[in-house]
C-alpha cells in the first residue's frame, strides 16, 4: 500500500507539470509489484491499472490547470473525438500489436520533439492553427499510441498542440484535459478485453487492479495542484527546455526496455 501512495506523489507533481497522465512512470512499477506479488498477467493488468489510476489524476491536472485559463477549449474539442475512438479501438487490440515496433515509432518522436523543445525558439504565435480533419487525425493517434502503451498521451499531445504556435503552459494545460477522456475511453477498452481476468475477491476487474488505482490516485488527485503550480511559475521558455529533457529520459527509457 505504501508503495501505491508514494508512487501517487510522483506521478501526481509529473501529471500536473507536464500534462501527462502518468503511465510511463506507474507502468513499470505496477508491472514490478504485480509480479512481486504473483499476479498472474501482471503487464497487460499494469497496463488497464495504470490508464484507469490516470482518469484521476488526469482530472484534477485538468481543473488545477483550467483555474489558470491554461486549457485551449476550441483545440480540445476538435482532437478529442479522434482521442476518444482511437483509445477505444487501440485497447481492445492492445495484446496483438507487436510491441518492438510501436516502441521504436514511439521513442523516435519523443526524441525529436525533446531536441524541437530543448533547441528550438518558441514557435511564432501566429502560426495558424490546424485544420479539423488534422486534428481528429492528430486525436487517432494520439488515442491509438497512448492506448497501447497506457499513456495520458501527454508526451505526444503537448509537442503536437505546441506546434501550432499555442504557449507551452496552455500546451500542457490541453494535453492534461485530453488525458482525462482519452483514460475513460482505454479503461473501458481494457475491463472489456480482460474481462475473463476478473476476480473481486483481489478487486480485479478486466486488466484493472482497483486497489492499486485507488491508493495511488489518492496520492496523485493531492499532488497533481502542486505540479501544476510549480509550472505556472517557472518562464515559458524554461518550461520548454524541462519537457524536453523529460521527454528524452521517457524515450530512453522506451528504447532500452525494448532493444
Amino acid at each position: 500500500m505504501i508503495e501505491f501512495l508514494l508512487l501517487g506523489c510522483v506521478v501526481g507533481v509529473c501529471a500536473g507539470m507536464f500534462g501527462i497522465g502518468g503511465g510511463g512512470i506507474m507502468v513499470p512499477i505496477f508491472t514490478m509489484i504485480f509480479l512481486k506479488e504473483g499476479i498472474s498477467d501482471a503487464m497487460h493488468l499494469a497496463l488497464g491499472s495504470s490508464m484507469c489510476a490516470i482518469i484521476i489524476t488526469s482530472l484534477s491536472s485538468f481543473l488545477a490547470h483550467n483555474k489558470n485559463n491554461a486549457v485551449r477549449w476550441d483545440l480540445l474539442k476538435l482532437i478529442v473525438p479522434g482521442i476518444i475512438i482511437g483509445t477505444m479501438l487501440s485497447a481492445f487490440i492492445a495484446s496483438f500489436i507487436p510491441a518492438f515496433y510501436l516502441a521504436m515509432v514511439f521513442s523516435l518522436y519523443m526524441f525529436i520533439s525533446a531536441l524541437r523543445m530543448f533547441f528550438l525558439k518558441s514557435v511564432s504565435k501566429t502560426r495558424r492553427i490546424y485544420k479539423k480533419y488534422i486534428q481528429f487525425i492528430a486525436g487517432l493517434i494520439i488515442g491509438s499510441v497512448s492506448a497501447i502503451v497506457s499513456i495520458g498521451g501527454g508526451s505526444l499531445s503537448v509537442p503536437y498542440i505546441a506546434s501550432q504556435g499555442v504557449d507551452i503552459k496552455k500546451a500542457i494545460g490541453t494535453s492534461a484535459a485530453i488525458g482525462f477522456p482519452l483514460a475513460i475511453a482505454g479503461t473501458f477498452g481494457y475491463v472489456v478485453s480482460g474481462w475473463q481476468n476478473t476476480n473481486l475477491s483481489e478487486f480485479i476487474i478486466g486488466y484493472v487492479n482497483l486497489k492499486a488505482v485507488f491508493f495511488t490516485t489518492i496520492t496523485s488527485f493531492l499532488f497533481a495542484p502542486l505540479g501544476v503550480k510549480i509550472v505556472h511559475n517557472i518562464k515559458s521558455q524554461n518550461v520548454k527546455k524541462i519537457f524536453g529533457i523529460f521527454l528524452f529520459i521517457l524515450s530512453m527509457k522506451m528504447l532500452f526496455e525494448f532493444i
